[in-house]
């Protein structure tokens, strides 16, 4: 089961948005057209609907509630999200929640980033860093300039 649409705001003229957590191609807002920004909730049951088949890159956020740091990483995701509206879906994975997603990824860090273009994994990060090294990793990962491993 997919999980409900969000409210979303759209960040330039204010109007709140119903955004699907599926669906092909990326939300618009229904007032202006511009794109906005798309983040999810997903866990084991829903991954693969939401995920995998996007039609956008897919930056997944494997996250643990315990990790301190990953608040501050958690809120310039989110950023990021807004600045790469159309292009980007942010989904946020709460890692002890979905065993399986995490074992899909082997994710041995504590919180994890991988980017997926079209279901496959094309970069991964591993831990917390400032926003800088971050926007840098995505831009690079976004262009094909990054490796498999990061972090």
């Amino acid at each position: 089961m997919v999980a409900a649409p969000q409210l979303v705001t759209c960040p330039k003229c204010q109007r709140r948005n119903q955004v699907p957590a599926a669906a092909k191609g990326a939300p618009r807002c229904g007032n202006c057209r511009l794109p906005l920004p798309w983040v999810v909730d997903a866990g084991d049951g829903d991954f693969g609907q939401i995920a995998d088949i996007a039609t956008v890159p897919v930056l997944v956020d494997l996250w643990v509630p315990w990790c301190s740091p990953w608040r501050f990483v958690s809120s310039v995701l989110e950023k990021l999200a807004i600045e790469k509206a159309g292009e980007l879906k942010l989904v946020k994975v709460n890692a002890g929640d979905a065993p399986a997603v995490s074992q899909r990824f082997e994710t041995q860090a504590n919180s994890t980033l991988i980017l997926l273009s079209g279901g496959q994994m094309v970069a991964r990060h591993a831990g917390a860093a400032p926003a800088a090294v971050l926007r840098h990793w995505l831009e690079d990962a976004l262009t094909g300039q990054v490796g498999r491993e990061q972090g």
